[in-house]
This record gives C-alpha cells, sequence and structure tokens, in this order.
C-alpha cells in the first residue's frame, strides 16, 4: 500500500481514503441509531470500527436487517390485531397504525440496536 501525502504548512498528513464515507450516505434511521449508541455507549468498538473502515458496512447491515425486521413484526402485527377500516374511521386506523409502528420499533430498539453489541462481544471473545 502506497501512501501519499499533502504538505500543510511544514507538515506532511496522509491522503487517506475510506469507503464507510460512502455507505454512511445510505444509512436509514436504524442505522444512525446504532451509530449513535456505539459513540455513546461502546466508544472503545466504535473506534476500532472506524479506523479499521468497517463501520459503514456494519451500520447498513444493522439498518437492513432491522427493516426487514420492521416488515416481519407489522406483518404478524397486523395479522394478531387487525386495523380498523380505513374508510370508515380514518383516525382510528391512523391511531392503530402509528400503534403498531410505535410497537414495531420498541421491539427492534431492544434487539437490535441496543442489545446486538453484547453478541458481537461474545462473537469476538471466542
Amino acid at each position: 500500500m502506497k501512501l501519499t501525502y499533502t504538505n500543510v504548512n511544514g507538515y506532511l498528513i496522509p491522503n487517506l481514503t475510506y469507503k464507510s464515507g460512502e455507505q454512511m450516505e445510505q444509512l436509514g434511521k436504524y442505522g444512525f441509531l446504532r451509530r449513535d449508541y456505539l459513540k455513546n455507549h461502546r466508544n472503545s468498538t466504535y473506534q476500532v470500527m472506524l479506523l479499521q473502515d468497517t463501520i459503514g458496512e456494519y451500520l447498513l447491515e444493522v439498518d437492513k436487517a432491522a427493516r426487514e425486521r420492521e416488515g416481519v413484526i407489522l406483518k404478524q402485527l397486523e395479522e394478531k390485531e387487525p386495523l380498523p377500516d380505513k374508510e370508515k374511521d380514518q383516525m382510528a386506523w391512523v391511531r392503530a397504525a402509528n400503534q403498531h409502528r410505535a410497537i414495531a420499533e420498541e421491539i427492534i430498539l431492544k434487539e437490535l440496536i441496543y442489545v446486538l453489541m453484547l453478541l458481537v462481544n461474545n462473537l469476538a471473545d471466542n
């Protein structure tokens, strides 16, 4: 790997690029939540992933898994508690849909955003 440098006031600064920057632009809500959790509560892990340039790919995977899980949970909730007819009572439909989404989001936050790190740490220890 050949590095190039830029001279800034007599100091040679390496011209470093990382692929995570492009991936970070594609992140959704859950990827950003996971990133914030890592920054605030698992900063050493976040820094290592940042230096190894694996953070972008990891956050994209978490975001994708969270969105897929959200779809599954919403489908299960609608089977268990069907939404009211939107044509008859739009406000009741909005309330029920918002409640389903809040339930799904709470499950995702507990399963994938805040707890997933325990699994990653356990795998790293083994």
